[in-house]
């Protein structure tokens, strides 16, 4: 195979969406970082929401993203926590996908902690071939050509042979 026809892992980010600032986001920061063992960020709200007593720049949110290795050992924990199956559905056009888990404790090796109580998050995972890096490079930007681009089956078939992951049709409602 060629090796430009490669697919790999470009990034994963962990996400947790509190809706306010205080006392969850500190829990949810100090829940990212120990999953992790990186330092995440908070996120901030561009807009004006009145009902949901929203106001600009109010941090809401926190993510942290993982590259190399680390988003490897990382994303083989996730999939354990989801038992090892992912929907069709959570794949977009562009080969990247994404999926949440209800609880922390279903991670394999994170403990219970009565200071954060029991939150859950989202993981978002990048695929990339080497060369996508003329899309985002800041001196002569181009466009990733069509034949380049990672189609929404080779990543399926990418995370079923690299991480033994079986895709299904159904969401399956579990009680994990």
């Amino acid at each position: 195979m060629n090796k430009m026809r490669e697919i790999r892992i470009g990034k994963v980010t962990l996400n947790i969406g509190v809706g306010e600032s205080g006392d969850k986001l500190d829990k949810a920061v100090s829940l990212l970082k120990e999953i992790s063992g990186s330092n995440p960020v908070k996120t901030k709200t561009m807009k004006r929401i009145p009902t949901w007593n929203i106001r600009p720049k109010l941090n809401i949110g926190t993510k942290v993203t993982l590259r190399g290795k680390k988003s490897e050992e990382i994303l083989k924990r996730l999939f354990k926590a989801v038992k090892n199956k992912i929907t069709g559905k959570k794949f977009d056009k562009n080969g990247n996908f994404s999926f949440g888990i209800k609880e922390y404790l279903n991670i394999p090796g994170a403990e219970y902690k009565p200071e954060i109580g029991i939150i859950g998050l989202d993981a978002a995972v990048t695929l990339e071939r080497p060369g996508f890096r003329v899309k985002k490079r800041r001196l002569k930007k181009s466009k990733v050509g069509q034949k380049h681009r990672i189609t929404k089956e080779e990543a399926m078939e990418f995370i079923k042979n690299k991480f033994n992951i079986e895709i299904t049709d159904k969401e399956e409602e579990d009680d994990y």
